[in-house]
């Protein structure tokens, strides 16, 4: 979609042009131009021999967010103009965090008498793509969706990451009570009961664990350690350095990753004791 919109920019294309352009077959460059329309990234000129296509004005800003690598300017444009991407979000706000499963059945349920149909591979889809942008975040280990808030470290971060440490400390039996727990793990749980971003959720472990010396320890891990382990990837979008305008690239790396301090990276948490502080201004 952004390089199709990138390529009518300038000059004019026909379906033809942009096939040649873009290397795809006529059937999708069809898909994508009708697409492209309907949600105002593209106008229709029909007044010639075959119809020519045009950046748009909401195109221009929707290329213009890219390239500043403004994804979040760039998921707002997309909640405005696609019915299909509006509906998710809004749904993912009412149910707030839900697995594929639920969300499926409330897009179904609220477009009922709408002229649009969701199945569980466009739900996945849409799911990517907010994720990309950074609108969304899935849990890499139980995959429950949830919006993402770069505002949602509270004063309270440090009671709520206790409660998820002694929920997954729980969760290990009684008798394989852990003191220190995965660190990817706590990001994950903290994260989506949170709606907090994980380089937020980071800033806000290491800016604890230095207001509380001694209380809190990081611990590193063998490379083999199953702290590493996630059940999905992340899908991050980045700025092309080809040919084409954007490129998106999927992995497990920043899920798998501890945190870094001073050059070194732990992947552990241990809790020594609970008597801690958090500051948001010493973060």
């Amino acid at each position: 979609m952004a390089e199709l919109t990138h390529a009518c920019e300038a000059v004019s294309k026909s379906t033809e042009d942009l096939e040649d352009e873009l290397d795809v077959s006529h059937r999708r460059a069809r898909e994508t131009i009708l697409e492209a329309k309907r949600i105002s990234l593209l106008d229709e000129d029909d007044s010639g021999e075959e119809p020519v296509y045009t950046t748009t004005d909401v195109g221009r800003s929707f290329l213009s967010a890219i390239r500043d690598a403004d994804w979040g300017q760039v998921s707002t444009i997309l909640e405005t103009r696609s019915p299909h991407y509006g509906a998710f979000i809004e749904v993912l706000e009412d149910v707030e965090n839900a697995g594929l499963d639920t969300l499926l059945t409330q897009l179904e349920e609220t477009q009922e008498f709408s002229p649009y149909s969701y199945n569980q591979t466009s739900v996945e889809v849409l799911g990517d793509w907010a994720e990309r942008l950074g609108r969304v975040q899935r849990n890499a280990f139980t995959g429950e969706y949830y919006l993402a808030d770069q505002a949602a470290i509270s004063a309270n971060f440090h009671y709520l990451l206790l409660d998820v440490y002694d929920d997954l400390e729980e969760r290990a039996g009684v008798d394989l009570r852990q003191r220190y727990l995965s660190i990817p793990r706590l990001r994950e749980e903290t994260c989506e009961r949170l709606g907090c971003t994980r380089d937020n959720f980071d800033g806000a472990l290491l800016a604890l664990c230095r207001q509380n010396v001694g209380k809190l320890e990081l611990s590193g891990a063998p490379m083999d350690t199953a702290a590493k382990d996630a059940a999905l990837g992340i899908k991050r979008i980045a700025l092309s350095e080809e040919d084409g305008l954007v490129s998106t690239s999927q992995s497990t790396q920043q899920v798998m990753a501890g945190v870094e301090q001073f050059g070194k990276k732990y992947y552990y948490l241990a809790v020594h004791d609970r008597d801690i502080e958090y500051s948001q201004e010493a973060t």
